[in-house]
C-alpha cells in the first residue's frame, strides 16, 4: 500500500469545515498534516480537534510541515498569494474555486504554475460526483440541444456581509462565486457560449453597502443554434440548483443529487439518484489529486481548463456594464 500524501489546509471557513476536512477524513490517499488561517483563535480550536499542527502564515505552514500538497480554500483574492507561495516552496495546491478574480489573474496563475510545474486542480466536486458525469453519458439522448436553462439560488440574510460584498475582492458577487458552479457544468456539457449579455443587482437589501451583485440574469448565444440563460442569485430563495438542457428528442434535467431525461413532453424516461451526495465528492476530488500527483491519472480541473470559466465571468460583467452583449473568446487569457 502506498503511503498517504500529506496535506495542509489553509482557510478554516465554512468550505474547509463543511467539503474538504470531512473529505481528507474520507478519502484513501491523503492525510492532513497541518492547517493554516490568519484567526489564531481558529487555528487553535482546529489544531487541537485535528490534532496537527497550526499556522497562522502559509509560510510557516510550508517550511515547518512540507507537506506533499496544500488545500486553499481562502478568500478569493488572497488566493493568487497562497498558490505563489506554495509554487516558491514546490507545493501542489488543491484550490477551492474560483481559478482567478479576473483574466490577467487568471494568467499569471497558470504562467505561474506552468514555469514552477506545480500542479493546481481547482475544486468544482460536482465533475466528482457520479450524477453530473452520467448527465454527461445521457446528454447525447436529446439530439442537438437548442435550450440550455440554468438556476442557482439560495436567501443569503445579509448579501453585503465580508468580503464576499465587495466585488474587487470577490471579482464578482453571486456570478463569480456560487454561479461558478453552473458555469463549469455548462461549459463541461456545451462548451464555451459565442456570446453572453449580463444584467446583475445589487437591490436585495436596501440599504446596505455592498458593490458585488446579489442577483445575476445570464443570457446566453451559440453559433451552432442554442440558446438560454443563467439566473443566480444569493438572496431569492428557496435553495435551488438546476440545469436543463433540451433537444428536439427530450430534456436533460441535472439538480444536485438526481439527473433525470424527460421526452418533449415532459415525461420522465430515465432517472438516477444519488443520496447521500455529500461529503463523498470531495473525497473522491482528494483521492483524485493524489492519483494526480502521482502521475496515474490526468487531471480534469487544471489552470488550462479554467481559462474559458474566467473569461465567461469577465464577458458576462463587461456586458452589464455596457448593455451589450460580449464574446468571451475575447477574454481568454
Amino acid at each position: 500500500m502506498s503511503v498517504r500524501k500529506r496535506a495542509a489546509m489553509v482557510g478554516l471557513g465554512g468550505q474547509a469545515t463543511n467539503d474538504h476536512l470531512p473529505g481528507l477524513a474520507q478519502c484513501h490517499l491523503a492525510e492532513l498534516a497541518g492547517i493554516c488561517d490568519v484567526d489564531a483563535d481558529r487555528v487553535t480550536a482546529a489544531a487541537a480537534t485535528h490534532q496537527v499542527p497550526g499556522f497562522t502564515t502559509v509560510e510557516r505552514l510550508l517550511q515547518e510541515v512540507r507537506p506533499d500538497f496544500v488545500i486553499a480554500a481562502v478568500p478569493h483574492h488572497a488566493g493568487q498569494q497562497v498558490v505563489a507561495a506554495c509554487a516558491e516552496a514546490g507545493v501542489h495546491v488543491l484550490k477551492e474555486k474560483p481559478f482567478a478574480t479576473g483574466p490577467h489573474e487568471a494568467a499569471d496563475l497558470a504562467t505561474l504554475c506552468e514555469k514552477t510545474g506545480i500542479e493546481l486542480m481547482v475544486t468544482v466536486q460536482r465533475r466528482f460526483h457520479p450524477v453530473y458525469a452520467a448527465a454527461l453519458q445521457l446528454l447525447e439522448r436529446i439530439g442537438t440541444p437548442y435550450l440550455v436553462e440554468g438556476r442557482y439560488t439560495f436567501h443569503c440574510p445579509d448579501p453585503a456581509a465580508g468580503w464576499r460584498g465587495r466585488a474587487k475582492l470577490a471579482g464578482g458577487g453571486c456570478l463569480a462565486d456560487m454561479g461558478y458552479h453552473l458555469i463549469d457544468l455548462l461549459i463541461w456539457y456545451l462548451g464555451l457560449p459565442d456570446r453572453v449579455l449580463a444584467d446583475t443587482s445589487t437591490a436585495a437589501a436596501p440599504g446596505a453597502e455592498y458593490d458585488a451583485e446579489d442577483t445575476a440574469l445570464v443570457h446566453l448565444a451559440y453559433d451552432r443554434g442554442l440558446y438560454g440563460s443563467l439566473l443566480v442569485s444569493r438572496s431569492a430563495g428557496p435553495k435551488t440548483e438546476r440545469l436543463a438542457v433540451t433537444g428536439p428528442h427530450g430534456t436533460l434535467a441535472v439538480e444536485r443529487g438526481t439527473v433525470r431525461l424527460l421526452d418533449p413532453g415532459g415525461q420522465v424516461v430515465e432517472s438516477l439518484l444519488r443520496d447521500p451526495a455529500w461529503p463523498c465528492p470531495p473525497a473522491a476530488q482528494i483521492d483524485r489529486f493524489c492519483r494526480v500527483l502521482d502521475g496515474t491519472a490526468p487531471n480534469p480541473s487544471g489552470p488550462a481548463a479554467h481559462l474559458p470559466h474566467t473569461a465567461f465571468l469577465a464577458a458576462a460583467y463587461a456586458s452589464a456594464t455596457t448593455a451589450r452583449p460580449a464574446d468571451p473568446k475575447e477574454f481568454l487569457a
